[in-house]
C-alpha cells in the first residue's frame, strides 16, 4: 500500500515545523544566557566605574580602600591581589617528541 503525495508533503511540513520550534528554543535560551552574562558584566562595569570615581574624587590610595574592611578581610583582600599579580600564565601541553 502507497500512501498518497499529500500525506507525505504533510509529514515533511510537520518535520520541519518541528525542527524550526527546536531551533528557536534554542536561540531563545542562548540568547537569554547572552542577555544575564551582559547583565552581570554591565553591573560589575558599573560598579567598577563607580568605585573608581570615587578613588579618584577622595584621591584614595589601596590602603584607603583596604583599611575600610576590617582587618582579616583588608589582609586576604591585599594577599589576593599579591597572588593574581605573581600568578604565571598556564601552559599548554608540550607538544611529543618524535623520534
Amino acid at each position: 500500500m502507497t500512501l498518497p503525495k499529500d500525506a507525505f508533503r504533510r509529514f515533511q511540513e510537520e518535520l520541519a515545523a518541528l525542527d524550526q520550534k527546536i531551533e528557536q528554543r534554542a536561540t531563545t535560551k542562548q540568547t537569554a544566557r547572552q542577555t544575564a552574562k551582559q547583565a552581570a558584566m554591565s553591573a560589575m562595569q558599573r560598579a567598577r566605574e563607580e568605585f573608581l570615581a570615587l578613588r579618584e574624587q577622595y584621591k584614595l590610595t589601596i590602603a584607603d580602600v583596604v583599611s575600610f574592611f576590617p582587618e582579616e578581610e583588608g589582609i586576604a583582600y591585599l594577599q589576593g591581589l599579591i597572588a593574581q599579580a605573581q600568578a604565571k600564565p598556564r601552559r599548554g601541553r608540550k607538544p611529543k617528541a618524535e623520534g
